[in-house]
């Protein structure tokens, strides 16, 4: 049976999907979340989230389990992108219980999911070509830096002698500046272009 790691604040939400499926562990927030897959190891995470939310999330993707997101806001460019970080699929926080327990199937098998009413959205998306790579402040590329050794945002905070929200700040201009859809992009990125030494 898949193992599920719920993110969400709702306790409603949380016991929605607990008789759906196996809910090994529940978290209110990210942060939590990813703490508790690191002990427990789940095959799926379902994250509940929004606009502004998407970001973080986005950012942790390739760090973390697999994600599935539920979401009652949806906006094709956030859902694009992210689907292009890896994240599994999107469904709406309301979908039937039957859709949610085929998506969860279909996630942890690897396939990628995404409710019908969005799909014309999503790939009716105009993808805009990125501007030349606006360079990284030297604040920037020591997070970097700290990123590809694999540090956490608590242990970049803590060598730079910085705020958790100052890293997080750091990290998602990173990305955007890179045009990278996770941390393993932008080290990636970096590597080839000589910011982060071998």
């Amino acid at each position: 049976m898949t193992r599920i790691l719920a993110v969400t604040p709702s306790a409603l939400l949380r016991a929605g999907l607990a008789s759906i499926a196996h809910v090994a562990a529940s978290a209110s927030n990210l942060e939590e979340a990813l703490a508790l897959a690191a002990e427990i190891h789940p095959d799926l995470m379902i994250v509940e989230c929004d606009e502004r939310s998407i970001h973080e999330v986005i950012a942790t993707a390739g760090e973390s389990p697999p994600i599935l997101l539920l979401s009652s806001e949806p906006e094709p460019a956030w859902i694009a992108a992210a689907l292009r970080a890896g994240i599994r699929g999107a469904l709406p926080r309301d979908a039937p219980q039957a859709e949610i327990a085929a998506a969860i199937e279909a996630a942890s098998s690897g396939l990628i999911v995404l409710h019908p009413d969005w799909i014309g959205e999503v790939f009716a998306h105009r993808v805009v070509a990125a501007p030349a790579a606006e360079p990284l402040s030297p604040r920037e590329i020591e997070v970097l830096r700290l990123m590809a050794e694999g540090a956490s945002n608590k242990t970049i905070a803590w060598k730079l002698q910085i705020s958790g929200h100052t890293v997080k700040f750091h990290v998602n201009s990173i990305l955007s500046k890179m045009n990278a859809g996770s941390r393993t992009e932008a080290v990636m990125l970096g590597l080839r272009r000589g910011l982060i030494p071998l």
